[in-house]
């Protein structure tokens, strides 16, 4: 297949982006909210999303690697950016929607590839859409007894 080197691109890039996505969520929660339940569900989808990798039969992490082509990735850059003004939520959504975005796409790409594989990377992003609501309702419960109290 002429473009199976471009899909394990995408892979590669979306797992990567996934991981680190869900580690910079995984660290706001952790130290930033303090929510234990988040961090633990966080840190299971981080893990899971690898495992769907390790143990698919089509697909590995090494071979991933040796598609990788960062070198010529002339969009690499394109989207970095600091904007002012901007909290530690303000990092966790950015992050958490990065994160379902990603494993949108990798979902997308192991339908071609491995259906089971399809499947768990659409239940991870479920878990990520639970992980962020549950994330939400206690910041929001936080941020209205800050004002109160103001």
């Amino acid at each position: 297949m002429l473009y199976q080197d471009k899909l394990l691109q995408i892979i590669d890039a979306n797992l990567n982006r996934t991981r680190e996505g869900l580690r910079v969520c995984e660290d706001v929660v952790r130290f930033a909210i303090c929510d234990k339940r988040s961090t633990e569900s966080l840190k299971k989808i981080r893990h899971a999303a690898t495992s769907l990798i390790i143990n698919s039969d089509k697909v590995s992490l090494k071979k991933l690697l040796l598609n990788r082509n960062t070198e010529s990735d002339k969009t690499k850059f394109l989207d970095f950016k600091t904007t002012p003004g901007i909290d530690i939520s303000d990092v966790f959504m950015s992050n958490v929607e990065r994160v379902k975005e990603s494993l949108r796409v990798l979902e997308e790409c192991f339908k071609i590839i491995d259906e089971k594989v399809s499947r768990g990377y659409r239940k991870l992003r479920f878990s990520a859409y639970d992980v962020e609501k549950r994330i939400v309702k206690k910041t929001r419960l936080i941020s209205c007894n800050r004002q109160r109290r103001a």
